[in-house]
């Protein structure tokens, strides 16, 4: 008579260097950011609003909530996540049509960009970015096979398209860019041909030219970039006025809190244009220093996606890390003058509750996706007289 066995399974986390570096990285990166922002913001808070601390306050409520969907997310499964690619897309559009409407969409600075919610205000765009990354990651995964087919890219593109469309309507050209090169990255990591890169590729190259010359303050600004001394009271002051507080800082800076641009100088010094303020408070070696911790943690980002047990998995963590790495590039390119001025913020550190939540809730899902690959199964064989451990390997699924 044969024998009967019984079996249980146990599942063993190993630790992760790269989940550990993110993690703090992140934790580092908003606490410093919340420094920065008090930094180039209380003088301004001062004086509009009587209290120096109003925007150091928006910004640690942004680092609680943040830490706190972090830590939820790391926790669930992100594999949970799959089935709500769609329905993320179909939010985030209905997010970004109620911005136009009255009442309702907050309008500030000519742009209507935010939503109005009894105690705070929601910028749709920002959760818009992840939302298309989680839903590109979905699709691909389970279409990996045909992705070489042009009809099979449709659904991304559309999204991306309709996305693009009703930012662009706010208007936030910034954050446009930013989604249509995200589109491009998500197909390039997904696998199309070549030949339908360049495809995608000249449409937007041939595309931002011309919204810049549709709209006057945006031929303004790129007249500006090419020499804002033409205008320095006009579209060149907010660039001048950055070349001023990085230039000031020298090789190591004036000091935290001892910035003399953020006195009213420079427009916006505690959101789109805080980096100059590092530039001036910590030099050229504070501002080395930063970028080389944004890379850490983008190389830890890439080493999780290339771990990942299945395509889901791979391309949720690249879409997260590039999401960072674009927006990043871009903040940085603007206020070193690199590209024409645009408004957006530098992720982890830029003044904006929204987008502190939304960035550190997607490390919490980069998190998870390095949690599941470091995972090992034990089985256990027992019985009266026997007993044995065998580890089981993890299975590589497709999708």
């Amino acid at each position: 008579m044969a024998k009967k066995y019984n079996f249980d399974f146990l599942t063993l986390k190993n630790n992760s260097k790269e989940g550990k570096i993110i993690f703090f990285v992140t934790i580092f990166l908003v606490l410093f950011g919340v420094v920065m922002v008090y930094s180039a913001s209380y003088y301004f808070a001062r004086r509009t609003y009587n209290n120096q601390y109003f925007y150091l306050i928006k910004q640690l409520i942004g680092f609680i909530l943040g830490f706190f969907f972090l830590n939820v997310l790391r926790n669930i499964d992100y594999n949970k996540l799959k089935k709500f690619g769609l329905i993320s897309v179909i939010v985030s559009a209905i997010l970004l049509i109620l911005v136009f409407i009255p009442e309702l969409g907050v309008e500030n600075y000519g742009a209507r960009r935010w939503i109005n919610l009894p105690g705070f205000t929601l910028q749709p765009s920002e959760i818009a970015k992840f939302s298309f990354v989680l839903f590109a990651s979905q699709y691909l995964s389970k279409n990996y096979k045909e992705i070489k087919n042009f009809k099979n890219l449709l659904p991304i593109l559309i999204a991306g398209t309709i996305f693009c469309l009703l930012i662009i309507l706010e208007p936030n050209m910034s954050i446009t860019m930013c989604v249509g090169l995200i589109m491009l990255f998500m197909l390039f990591v997904g696998g199309i041909s070549f030949k339908h890169f360049l495809l995608f590729c000249i449409p937007i190259i041939i595309l931002v030219p011309i919204l810049i010359i549709i709209e006057p303050y945006r031929l303004d600004r790129l007249l500006a970039f090419i020499n804002p001394w033409v205008n320095p009271q006009g579209e060149g002051y907010q660039l001048i006025q950055s070349f001023f507080s990085i230039s000031n800082g020298g090789l190591f800076g004036v000091g935290l809190f001892n910035s003399r641009q953020k006195y009213l100088f420079l427009p916006f010094a505690e959101s789109d244009f805080i980096f100059a303020v590092i530039g001036e408070e910590f030099g050229l070696v504070g501002c080395i220093l930063l970028l080389s911790i944004y890379f850490v943690l983008i190389v830890c980002g890439i080493k999780i996606a290339i771990k990942s047990k299945n395509r889901f998995g791979a391309y949720l963590a690249s879409g997260i890390i590039g999401v960072i790495v674009i927006q990043t590039t871009i903040n940085i390119a603007v206020v070193t003058g690199l590209i024409p001025p645009t408004g957006l913020p530098l992720p982890f550190i830029s003044m904006g509750s929204t987008s502190i939540v939304v960035f550190m809730s997607a490390i919490g899902v980069l998190l998870n996706i390095d949690k599941q690959n470091n995972e090992s199964i034990i089985l256990f064989k027992t019985d009266k007289n026997f007993f044995s451990i065998k580890k089981v390997k993890a299975v590589t699924q497709n999708n």
